[in-house]
């Protein structure tokens, strides 16, 4: 980006906080939407990241994917396996390390999960037309991109 048409720094700022509280609002929204379920966001957040990221995580992997630290993990990954949500199996490589998989009643309430993160969904977007959320998701996916770039810059640097 030339110097002629680098945005405002104030305009840079307020979409950074911007895109930083329009997800912790979404989060909490569908917070409070899973509650009656039983789901603390910590805990609906981590079947999710242990169902997209494929089942058999380590508990490090789960970490990583999560951003939380390691030892929060193991915690959290206690009261779900008590809970009746996973369960860590041996891994065959290492039997020192833990895999993580959901039950069966994770999986049944996946689907509840994502029925009423849908139905957020919707309701988050009424209002918008298409070419809004066109554009808006092309900003999105540049910034994404950008990060990610960034990101690897730095770990290559170090």
């Amino acid at each position: 980006m030339t110097e002629t048409n680098r945005p405002d720094a104030a305009l840079v700022d307020g979409l950074a906080l911007m895109l930083n509280e329009t997800a912790q609002q979404w989060r909490q929204a569908l917070d409070v939407r899973l509650r009656p379920l039983g789901l603390s966001q910590a805990k609906w957040r981590t079947l999710l990241n242990i169902s997209r990221g494929g089942e058999g995580l380590t508990q490090r992997e789960l970490a990583a994917r999560t951003g939380i630290e390691p030892p929060t993990v193991v915690r959290l990954l206690d009261r779900l396996a008590a809970d009746g949500w996973i369960e860590r199996r041996a891994c065959q490589e290492d039997r020192r390390r833990n895999r993580i998989y959901l039950t069966e009643r994770a999986h049944r309430m996946l689907d509840r999960i994502m029925a009423v993160a849908a139905e957020l969904r919707e309701e988050m977007v009424e209002g918008l037309d298409e070419e809004d959320m066109r554009t808006t998701l092309r900003v999105l996916r540049y910034l994404r991109e950008r990060a990610a770039t960034i990101t690897e810059q730095e770990r290559q640097r170090d």
